[in-house]
């Protein structure tokens, strides 16, 4: 078991291989569809509706293949369908892709004590056949489900509600404290539950308090925008894999979805989770001291029809941009993973 925890890094990487062109096809093709409808939403009619729910079917689908292939890294094949179930369930309670790789480990642990237990068993030849189809994936199946559903699926629905809470009573805070907070939350999970609490807090406030959501929708694009130009400032930083996930990175950034920003995550959450962080804090605090306004449920530079102070929100969007790319240039150059060490 500890062999398999040691390259957790390489069974990441495995993941991110095969999830990157859900991600990619999934987040482009929502990101053109919102962008050809000319509003700061997801279109409700016609063509682009369609397209938009390919899109969307493609963000969906990305977390159970990162965990069914972080799980198939591990043990093989019968880990998949662990692994991907365990994933979907994750993303179903809205754990985002750090629920989804977690899955993907739990499920791999699962199945490797399975194996390893089976082994020890005198099984005859004919029912070995069957082991890797039927048996190892449905019990590994039931306890992976059930290690997500109460090991994720609680804390994460507690976590949420004690989040919305405590940011409502933030609201008298300093400007510098209250941006940083809100753009790290944007950036620490790309569409998990720190994200989505603050991007629904700040929407519940849009009428009232449309600083936040300005301050929110620049930091909701930073961290695509920010890894696509370290990719091309600082190509050798970054895999091949990377650098072409770093092109529709810069659609996706554009029209403020997060989740393009994923795949580098993935393939190195130390290193890169705290870059996206920095960089959004600078996004929102940037946005706050300039106080631009937002008045759109939605983030990126297509809102910025409706945005007031243009200029401010742009240079927060460069600000945020470029620490990002600065801070993951940093990172990986003085902070060595385990594995390098």
């Amino acid at each position: 078991m500890l062999k398999l925890l040691k390259n957790t890094k390489r069974h990441f990487m495995t993941g991110v291989s095969y999830m990157v062109p859900f991600v990619v096809a999934g987040g482009v093709l929502l990101a053109l569809a919102v962008m050809f409808s000319g509003h700061a939403a997801v279109p409700e009619s016609g063509f682009l509706k369609a397209m938009s729910q390919i899109g969307m079917a493609g963000l969906t689908l990305f977390i159970p293949i990162l965990a069914g292939f972080i799980a198939w890294s591990m043990v093989d094949k019968p880990g998949i369908a662990p692994g991907a179930i365990g994933g979907l369930m994750a993303y179903q309670m809205g754990a985002g892709f750090l629920g989804g790789m977690l899955a993907g480990i739990i499920a791999g642990l699962v199945v490797w004590v399975l194996l390893a237990m089976i082994a020890r068993l005198n099984i005859p030849g004919f029912l070995r056949m069957v082991l890797p189809i039927f048996i190892i994936p449905l019990l590994g199946t039931f306890v992976t489900g059930m290690a997500v559903y109460y090991i994720i699926g609680d804390p994460i629905a507690g976590l949420m509600k004690w989040l919305s809470e405590w940011l409502a009573n933030m609201q008298g805070v300093s400007f510098i404290i209250l941006g940083g907070i809100l753009g790290c939350m944007i950036a620490v999970d790309m569409g998990g539950p720190m994200n989505k609490t603050a991007f629904f807090f700040a929407v519940a406030l849009i009428s009232t308090n449309p600083q936040l959501m300005a301050a929110v929708a620049a930091a909701d694009c930073t961290p695509p925008l920010g890894l696509a130009l370290a990719t091309f400032m600082f190509k050798g930083i970054f895999n091949d894999v990377e650098r072409e996930a770093g092109k529709p990175a810069i659609i996706m950034g554009f029209m403020g979805i997060t989740e393009g920003a994923i795949p580098f995550a993935a393939a190195d959450p130390i290193r890169v989770i705290p870059a996206i962080m920095l960089g959004s804090a600078v996004a929102a605090i940037s946005s706050l001291w300039f106080g631009a306004t937002n008045a759109a449920p939605w983030g990126g530079l297509i809102v910025l029809p409706v945005v007031g102070n243009h200029f401010g929100y742009i240079v927060s969007v460069i600000a945020g941009t470029l620490t990002t790319a600065i801070a993951v240039k940093v990172l990986k150059t003085v902070v060595k993973p385990q594995d390098e060490q």
